[in-house]
């Protein structure tokens, strides 16, 4: 079985990086692949139990995207997020629920709501990502993250409850039998277990003076919130996603280096874990095609209904956003948005349209119980939806976002002045520090020294302020800067590997400076990069 996972997880990879280098979507290539290959006589059934699903997979998941998410930016937008993380949410498995429970007419009502709950949370990595790189407002991009944060605890927890409904396992725990209840419950326990390990957490890691100790610690965590509500009879999901967003509070105080090594472990784990579970539930389409079929089902009145529950997904999401939308501007004019101004009608068709699902929805059809009813069924239209989405929105998602040409000229030139109100902040610190240490001390020596850097600090704060009124040509500059310091350290680098690979160079000193120029680079990228 490992050696069978492994193969998996390096083929995954592989097929990510070329993915990559032709600008595809890796989880769409993924999938298909995955599925294309189950069809291959011979090739064996890879198969975990829901078990490992949901409590290895999903908490790293949900966990890392608590660690670079902006909560003023939540708070923000925190009408917009929790209309699309929470209730959009319910009415998607209401609604498709329903549909689903018509276009399968072989599975009940309850059985249905269980597969609207795995399909009803999108995935806003992909949008985020191509919205980045055309342009997108701000103001959307955080509306998307903090979505797919929202909705993911949201989804997951109305599956815990809607499978216990579907299986009458309610009754086995000390919870009210009534599923309005027993969501309110597990929630508010799965919600207070997390907080008290987040800041449990937080007291540790404060009291560490160690990076990769610290990064162990976070590590850890996901599971522990996981695990521990789980045993208290709460959401294991409300509880990952609390203590990542009480850790990720307390991350400004942590060593710089634990917050490098923490980014990128979560970025490498991402990549694993989503990589992994595309390709595995791939891999799984053509035995669960079969197992439906065994079960009674056909293959193709199957297919078909899938198309169908993945057409009521995209238009409820469509219709819920622009109609709301629509009330938001004309009827209640702005009056429940943030500074009384809410999305235009442009961005709510860009909103409307990242609903693509992702690692979650396939994770959570995966983790569906061994013995639930139409198991197969559910996964095959699970598996439908989520490929249909990436398919049909994902890739066209790009010309949309081109052909509304959304006009972020009040956007750019907010990010702009906080950009500059926080380079000012830095700087009136700094002079602040060294204007007190000159006052204390004695040494003449020292005193010129810290003359000269305050007068260094005018003189940039004096450029930035002339290179405001041409900030075009500047930002030309600044990009050939950046590529003629990144051809450099190119340069360096190659120089430092040729030295010690011919023996003139110690290969710990070679180490060394390879990890400063790693550094200067990381910056480099920094400040070259879009803020979006």
């Amino acid at each position: 079985m490992f050696a069978q996972l492994l193969v998996v997880v390096f083929a995954a990879l592989a097929l990510t990086i070329v993915a990559s280098r032709r600008g595809w979507q890796p989880p769409l290539l993924l999938a298909v692949a995955g599925a294309a290959v189950s069809f291959v006589p011979g090739v064996p059934r890879v198969m975990l139990s829901p078990e490992v699903i949901l409590s290895v997979v999903l908490p790293p998941l949900l966990f890392s995207t608590t660690q670079d998410f902006s909560l003023s930016g939540f708070v923000r937008r925190w009408r917009s997020i929790t209309n699309l993380g929470v209730v959009l949410v319910v009415v998607t498995t209401a609604v498709v629920g329903l549909v689903a429970s018509l276009a399968v007419p072989w599975i009940t009502l309850s059985m249905a709501l269980v597969l609207a709950a795995v399909v009803s949370p999108p995935d806003a990595v992909t949008a985020v990502a191509i919205g980045g790189r055309l342009g997108l407002p701000t103001r959307v991009l955080n509306t998307l993250k903090g979505e797919s944060l929202v909705n993911d605890a949201a989804a997951l927890t109305l599956f815990s409850v809607t499978v216990a409904s579907a299986t009458h396992s309610a009754g086995d725990h000390h919870l009210p039998s009534n599923p309005v209840l027993f969501f309110l419950a597990t929630s508010a326990i799965g919600v207070a277990t997390g907080f008290a390990l987040g800041h449990v957490a937080a007291w540790v890691r404060a009291r560490l003076t160690e990076a990769s100790l610290m990064t162990a610690f976070a590590v850890l965590l996901p599971f522990a919130a996981y695990g521990l509500a789980e045993v208290v009879e709460g959401s294991g999901v409300l509880a990952v996603v609390t203590a990542g967003f009480v850790l990720s509070r307390h991350s400004l105080a942590a060593l710089y280096a634990t917050r490098m090594s923490e980014r990128e472990f979560w970025n490498i784990l991402d990549v694993l874990l989503e990589a992994f579970v595309f390709a595995y539930l791939g891999l799984q389409f053509h035995f669960l095609l079969a197992d439906a079929v065994t079960d009674g089902a056909r293959a193709v009145e199957l297919l078909v209904a899938g198309v169908v529950v993945l057409a009521a997904v995209v238009l409820v999401r469509l219709v819920w956003i622009v109609a709301g939308g629509f009330v938001m501007r004309n009827l209640l004019h702005g009056r429940f948005s943030p500074g009384g101004r809410h999305f235009t009608p442009a961005e709510d068709v860009v909103l409307a349209w990242t609903g693509m699902r992702g690692v979650v929805t396939l994770a959570a059809a995966a983790g569906l119980p061994e013995d639930f009813p139409h198991r197969a069924d559910l996964q095959v239209l699970a598996f439908v939806v989520a490929v249909g989405t990436l398919l049909l929105q994902g890739s066209t998602l790009p010309a949309l976002i081109r052909h509304l040409d959304l006009d972020t000229t009040r956007e750019r030139a907010w990010r702009d002045a906080e950009h500059h109100k926080a380079q000012r902040i830095v700087r009136d610190s700094m002079v602040e520090v060294l204007r007190t240490a000159r006052e204390e001390t004695t040494d003449e020596t020292e005193r010129q020294w810290v003359d000269t850097v305050l007068a260094r600090a005018d003189r940039s704060a004096q450029d930035r302020a002339a290179d405001a009124e041409e900030v075009e040509g500047r930002t030309s500059r600044a990009r050939r800067a950046v590529e003629l310091r990144r051809a450099v350290l190119v340069a360096q680098r190659q120089a430092l590997v040729a030295a010690e690979e011919s023996g003139d160079l110690d290969e710990d000193a070679v180490r060394e400076v390879l990890e400063q120029l790693d550094l200067d680079e990381a910056s480099l990228v920094h400040r070259g990069s879009s803020r979006l």
